[in-house]
């Protein structure tokens, strides 16, 4: 009986594992299916832990090894930035700016300088270049930059000229678009805002601008809708599994406790 009931409690606990880590990886997949539609935004890829990992790794001796694999199964390892290209759409706003290749705009915000790639900008009422929530886009130094009125021209590298109504042009300056040695290490704050990893700074991008335009999510609702079904049934699958042998592991004790 001790074989037996020990093998259903370690099914029981590997169900348990997988309906948790499918119930994670349904709300990532769910926030990125919600956001298909926002400027800039970065989909979340779940990773597993496999499922001989902790079999291989564990040499300790008296433990086992199909037993260890078996309570890792379904483990969720956690979930990383994708960082791939999203579609750029013409908008002929000439303050949307899109990074086309690698980079980040660098916007002040409350909470500090904050990375983004929704390039959706505006003047202020006292010409600062700002996004659309208020907050001022950085140049390269980490100042605002000033936009006075007239026709504006964005050029591939960032810099921003002015052309007023007598002809006359001017640079405004140049809007940074920066990246980082490592960065899949950016956290996520928010839809569209990122905050480098400990340690991490600046640095030029190789990315251009491309202006008149806005990048989209690089998340598509028609492969987020497939991912999000396919997650919910792997989750029913688990819960079924965890039924299973909820239901032969009471089956076994009230049998086998009866012969006690």
């Amino acid at each position: 009986m001790t074989c037996l009931c020990q093998g259903m409690d370690s099914g029981l606990y590997a169900a348990y594992s997988g309906l948790l880590a499918r119930t994670q990886a349904l709300d990532t997949a769910a926030n990125n299916l919600a956001n298909a539609g926002t400027s800039g935004f970065r989909a979340q890829r779940d990773y597993f832990r496999g499922v001989m990992a902790g079999a291989i790794s564990n040499t300790g001796l008296g433990s086992s090894q199909v037993g260890q694999a078996v309570n890792d199964y379904g483990i969720l390892g956690g979930n990383g930035l994708d960082l791939t290209q999203g579609q750029l759409t013409t908008t002929g706003n000439p303050l949307d700016l899109a990074v086309n290749g690698t980079g980040f705009f660098s916007v002040q915000t409350p909470r500090g300088v904050r990375y983004t790639r929704d390039g959706a900008f505006e003047r202020s009422a006292d010409g600062v270049l700002q996004t659309r929530a208020g907050e001022p886009v950085l140049n390269a130094q980490g100042t605002t930059i000033t936009v006075p009125t007239g026709t504006v021209l964005v050029s591939s590298d960032g810099t921003l000229s002015v052309t007023a109504a007598d002809g006359t042009a001017q640079i405004a300056g140049q809007v940074a678009v920066s990246t980082f040695e490592d960065p899949t290490a950016l956290t996520a704050e928010g839809t569209n805002r990122f905050v480098p990893g400990e340690g991490q700074q600046p640095i030029a991008a190789t990315g251009s601008i491309t202006q008149g335009s806005l990048e989209g999510a690089n998340q598509d609702v028609i492969h987020g809708t497939m991912q999000l079904v396919l997650t919910q049934r792997q989750a029913e699958m688990m819960q079924k599994a965890m039924n299973v042998f909820s239901n032969d592991f009471d089956k076994t004790a009230g049998e086998e406790l009866g012969k006690v």
